[in-house]
């Protein structure tokens, strides 16, 4: 075998092993509350935030390449970074708005579960207990590789939504001409806008993926392949958001705009008139419930990797049980949280948009911290700098200050 053989193989080899963080936090981003915020986008405004979606692309692919950089580079975790380079004090900031977003998004996840369980049949109870296990189970037993493998897995159901947009024939023209009809001085507008702002960019997102490489131990060699990996990410979630907004848009945005969409139920019940009750129901339960879990795994897997990089505990998925019991005890408590909440019956409704509105108005710190972190963590051949830096600076600024005072304007 010729050695450029060889080498393309060990490549493919690379390449294959890398890919794995960046589309999972990505498929996870996609979760209960993005979509149904989509959902009620497209329903209200039609095809108006596609413009929007598509300009969020680079964003999130600019915010999650400083993750993967940091993380691969330094081999540490955001959390411990910031205390490393800025103090405790800073770290424990930055990791309570993890949790507060954390704890926002797991309720968030378990009620998209808790609808998909509705549409079967299956009481909120038994929903809560089955998927807690199931999570458990995952994690308890393997090792990061296997939860990876599973989570995609898991994920790869959301595609069902881009067979559903497709059935829901969409008006190709119609979508162009009102992706570029965008009512700024509309401040209902502008609150779904902040909306699907938090839903794309998150904070848990950033811990998550800086972690998951150091946990999946990714080197400099796998660098570029972990770019590629969070590129592919990027555009994936983005054509999720933008199949669900089409699929409202095109349904339920046409003839009645004003309908209810604060529940996986609602929506789907809404969707079955136009769709069938295969397409408006099944398929759309398969989606949401891949979107669901992937992202409840990711959520609280990040919130016990979060508080172990300040709190200084064991916390890596390659540790037994009994050698990272805080490690295991947070992700399990994280769970357990999330499924009472929800089955205490408090009122849910319109929580989803406004978790995502709080994830906006927590940009700057979170934005803030992985820019600052990019110029002075990293070595000099790999720090961002020059005017790629400044670039990235204005993006990262405009994005965060957007959600700021979107979400802020949303409140008062």
């Amino acid at each position: 075998m010729s050695n450029s053989v060889k080498q393309k193989k060990f490549w493919l080899y690379v390449f294959f092993f890398t890919i794995g963080p960046g589309l999972v936090v990505m498929l996870a981003d996609t979760d209960a509350g993005s979509l149904i915020t989509a959902a009620q986008s497209g329903s209200v405004w039609g095809y108006r935030m596609l413009l929007l979606q598509l300009i969020l692309i680079p964003i999130l692919f600019i915010a999650q390449e400083l993750t993967v950089r940091l993380g691969i580079v330094t081999q540490q975790g955001h959390g411990e970074l910031i205390k490393s380079h800025f103090g405790k004090y800073w770290a424990w900031l930055s990791v309570s708005t993890l949790m507060v977003s954390c704890i926002g998004a797991i309720i968030t996840e378990f009620s998209g579960v808790a609808g998909v369980g509705h549409l079967l049949g299956v009481p909120t109870s038994i929903s809560m207990i089955l998927v807690i296990a199931f999570m458990l189970v995952i994690t308890w037993t393997g090792s990061y590789q296997s939860t990876e493998r599973c989570a995609i897995f898991i994920g790869l159901f959301e595609f069902a939504f881009i067979v559903v947009a497709v059935l829901a024939h969409p008006h190709y023209q119609e979508a162009w001409q009102q992706m570029w009809q965008i009512p700024l001085n509309n401040q209902a507008y502008f609150y779904l806008a902040a909306a699907n702002v938090g839903a794309v960019v998150m904070p848990w997102m950033v811990f998550y993926q800086q972690s998951a490489v150091v946990d999946k131990k990714l080197g400099l060699i796998h660098l570029k392949s972990a770019r590629f990996d969070t590129a592919i990410g990027a555009i994936i979630t983005q054509v999720i958001m933008v199949s669900m907004m089409v699929i409202t848009a095109a349904t339920i945005g046409k003839k009645n705009p004003g309908a209810a969409l604060d529940t996986v139920e609602q929506i789907s019940q809404a969707l079955i008139p136009f769709l069938g009750k295969s397409a408006g129901e099944i398929l759309f339960a398969l989606g949401m419930l891949g979107a669901s879990l992937i992202a409840a795994i990711v959520v609280s897997l990040t919130a016990a990797w979060g508080l172990g990089e300040v709190m200084g505990y064991k916390r890596s998925l390659e540790h037994h049980p009994k050698d990272a019991p805080w490690f295991y005890g947070v992700y399990t408590l994280v769970l357990i949280l999330g499924g009472i909440l929800v089955t205490s019956k408090i009122n849910l409704v319109s929580l989803s948009v406004a978790v995502e509105v709080m994830n906006a108005i927590l940009l700057p710190i979170v934005l803030g911290f992985l820019y600052l972190l990019a110029i002075k963590a990293l070595p000099e051949a790999y720090r961002l700098k020059g005017k790629y830096a400044v670039i990235v600076g204005l993006i990262l600024g405009i994005t965060a200050l957007f959600g700021l005072v979107a979400g802020l304007s949303s409140f008062f």
